[in-house]
């Protein structure tokens, strides 16, 4: 949802690569629902491992609660979103993941982007 979220808000303004370090077989079709709810299509994305070589083409890593298999790479800034997991759970459940991550999504495009770009934000 972050990756649809970034992709979403800022477009070709940043490269957004999404991975995890125990990836589902597929993604959650109850996240794909309710992004669609807000006109953003993730059911084509993929669940992935991420690499060393991932994480050290990026500036931000994001984590959502991976614990000690969050990586590490020296220059790389690592957040870590504290969310509950909404794998399995219902709707609304998941709706209240959706609507925390576009905040925290958000609040890093702008401390990442232009102010004066991120203001045209949709």
């Amino acid at each position: 949802m972050a990756a649809g979220w970034f992709r979403h808000l800022a477009g070709d303004a940043v490269r957004v690569l999404s991975a995890g370090s125990d990836p589902g077989e597929a993604v959650n079709p109850a996240a794909v629902a309710v992004m669609a709810e807000v006109g953003i299509d993730i059911a084509g994305a993929q669940p992935r491992r991420w690499t060393p070589a991932m994480v050290a083409e990026v500036d931000v890593v994001v984590s959502m609660g991976c614990g000690d298999e969050c990586p590490v790479v020296p220059g790389t800034r690592l957040l870590d979103w504290e969310l509950p997991d909404p794998a399995g759970q219902g709707p609304d459940m998941v709706r209240g993941v959706r609507d925390d991550i576009e905040v925290q999504v958000r609040l890093l495009l702008d401390e990442i982007l232009d102010r004066e770009v991120a203001d045209r934000w949709p």
